[in-house]
């Protein structure tokens, strides 16, 4: 397996409730929580991006150039593509201000 991650159908097939789970929307007001060793930093992944997004336009160059550089798989971008126009820029998340992950994994204030 190659430094990039999990393909989308290897997700599937290896953590199926994992995939059903992250590909259901959340429930209003809820969201889902990923714990995060922050001693080993943090490295966000395409959702951490759109969700930093203000217009789908935006959204849409985020996924196009994580495609390019191989972050992304073409059969995941395009599923993204998909969800961003029937479900709009939210559905990934509400949005995220700068610093929003500085502020929630800060190891300075973590016990």
């Amino acid at each position: 397996m190659s430094g990039k991650g999990l393909s989308e159908d290897e997700l599937r097939k290896r953590y199926p409730h994992l995939a059903k789970e992250i590909e259901s929307e959340p429930e209003e007001g809820k969201s889902i929580g990923v714990r995060v060793d922050s001693s080993q930093g943090y490295m966000p992944d395409v959702i951490d991006f759109l969700t930093r997004c203000d217009t789908e336009n935006q959204a849409m160059e985020i996924i196009d150039y994580m495609e390019r550089r191989g972050e992304v798989s073409k059969d995941y971008a395009v599923s993204l593509k998909e969800r961003l126009k029937k479900k709009g820029l939210r559905s990934f998340g509400k949005k995220r201000a700068p610093g929003h992950y500085f502020k929630q994994f800060d190891t300075k204030t973590s016990p």
